[in-house]
């Protein structure tokens, strides 16, 4: 499948991809980016020569520059006037075998063709054709790939968990790194968070396994093919790519078949109906799912279950995060972990102490008695679940009282698509404020705002507040909303969170 939009051109199919991951340099349009600085913090480790660029500095470039990568701030032709002026030598790479076991390749190349001194050029969904750094990369004959084809060659040097779905991709690969990562099997892990085992959304390990997350926002699921799949949910969620469900349930279908073994969770209908899994997991033990949980109990602290594995209980799991979207997101992990012959009290002693991701229910700080969390939220599902621990949290702990759900809306196209669900994810908040649309780069075709989004909340809460400017959100909920005893839930997936520590230094 060969997928092009007005951005970055994606590629074909992973199997007819020229990425080079024997030497040749690369240069990452936009590196800063959550998926594309963990391909090149994993590609600098493997001692290839690593550039790119990025319109500010953040915590992250600062972590790719400490490795030695070369950044550029701000998108500028110039920033490849480096390699047309300059050859260079070739680096040899650390390869990685047919077992997946980490080599040193010795000595250097000097190479004389020029042209393959210049750099494979990595670019994600969000570059336009008219990026001027994108256009001089085209000019000067760069090898151009979008992200997903680079992850695709990495996912085909190593025994590769791959993990999608429309929801929990983040936490349920971080879970899994984390269980391998605890078990001392060496992995490399590509998520797309930060966690603080190994510091960052990266690790490069020396072992056969590498875990990852297979992205279906722009359709590039369909060019992996991992060892392992795992399928959380589908639903649709960026109509911006997709007219409808069937063709999302389309691009799953596809990736599914390329998995050697498809986990999936059938609790979801569509899993269930749509997709020919091999190994199944389920919270209901009626569905006579492989793997199941028994005798669960949900609260504050994160959740305690039985864990059953074809009818014979394995024993029981204490997990620390909050909701019963996480202990399925667990029940996946399980799974992996007992496909590549993990014991169970291993699983279980490794789940039991993961800290969580970033941006997934994080706890940000205390000020005045108000406990603030950041959480990655923006899709009606999402909210839903994630208000809901929320709620667990609030009843498990005496110096909690309320739930304020301070929430920004993300694109326009998502707001329009979803209003009616919007207007009844936000039940177990007990006051919900609505801030204006981030639009992450989208046209306002629809004619819609946050405070249209106000109005359809209001139709089924009667604490409803809209506050556009997330300038001075902090301002506004500090003197109107917050109280001691309030849990503030700051969600989306723009730049609401960039308020909670301004919120925080007020009081």
């Amino acid at each position: 499948m060969s997928v092009e939009r007005n951005n970055c051109v994606m590629g074909g199919d992973k199997r007819v991809t020229k990425v080079d991951l024997n030497g040749r340099p690369f240069h990452f349009i936009g590196i800063g980016g959550i998926g594309m600085s963990a391909l090149a913090y994993i590609v600098a480790q493997r001692q290839l020569s690593v550039s790119g660029s990025d319109l500010r500095s953040s915590h992250i470039t600062d972590r790719l520059e400490a490795l030695g990568i070369k950044i550029f701030y701000g998108h500028e032709a110039s920033n490849l006037d480096f390699f047309a002026s300059h050859p260079s030598q070739k680096r040899q790479p650390l390869s990685v075998s047919t077992r997946g076991t980490l080599e040193t390749m010795m000595g250097v190349e000097t190479l004389n063709d020029r042209s393959d001194c210049l750099p494979q050029v990595i670019c994600s969904t969000a570059i336009a054709k008219n990026n001027p750094e994108y256009q001089a990369a085209v000019k000067l004959g760069c090898p151009i790939f979008h992200r997903s084809d680079l992850l695709a060659a990495l996912i085909e040097q190593y025994q590769s968990i791959a993990v999608s779905g429309t929801h929990g991709k983040t936490t349920t690969s971080s879970l899994i790194g984390y269980m391998l990562f605890k078990s001392n099997l060496e992995p490399t892990i590509i998520v797309g968070g930060e966690v603080d085992a190994w510091d960052g959304n990266a690790r490069s390990g020396q072992g056969e396994y590498l875990v990852a997350e297979a992205d279906e926002s722009d359709g590039s699921l369909v060019k992996h093919y991992p060892s392992i799949g795992v399928i959380t949910n589908i639903e649709l969620d960026h109509p911006d790519r997709y007219q409808d469900i069937q063709e999302v349930i389309g691009i799953f279908q596809t990736f599914a078949g390329q998995c050697n073994t498809l986990i999936g969770c059938i609790d979801d209908p569509i899993i269930r109906d749509e997709l020919a899994i091999t190994i199944s997991y389920s919270l209901n033990s009626a569905r006579g799912a492989d793997y199941t949980a028994k005798n669960i109990q949900y609260h504050s602290q994160g959740s305690n279950a039985e864990i059953w594995e074809r009818g014979v209980c394995l024993g029981e799991l204490q997990l620390p995060l909050l909701g019963e979207h996480n202990l399925s997101n667990a029940l996946a992990a399980i799974a992996v972990g007992r496909q590549i012959g993990l014991e169970f009290t291993t699983i279980a002693k490794s789940l039991a102490t993961f800290g969580g991701t970033k941006r997934r229910f994080e706890h940000r700080g205390e000020a005045n008695g108000i406990t603030f969390i950041d959480d990655y939220a923006h899709h009606p599902s999402e909210i839903d679940v994630t208000l809901a621990a929320a709620k667990l949290k609030v009843e498990g702990n005496e110096s909690l009282q309320r739930v304020i759900a301070i929430f920004q809306p993300h694109r326009y196209s998502r707001t329009h698509t979803f209003l009616a669900e919007f207007a009844t994810a936000f039940k177990d908040a007990d006051v919900v404020v609505i801030t204006d649309i981030y639009s992450a780069g989208e046209k306002n075709i629809f004619g819609i705002s946050g405070e249209d989004l106000v109005k359809a909340i209001a139709q089924n809460h009667d604490n409803v507040h809209y506050h556009p400017l997330v300038d001075s959100i902090e301002q506004f909920i500090q003197q109107e909303i917050l109280h001691s005893g309030d849990l503030a839930m700051f969600l989306g997936a723009g730049n609401l969170n960039q308020a909670i520590p301004r919120t925080i230094a007020l009081y």
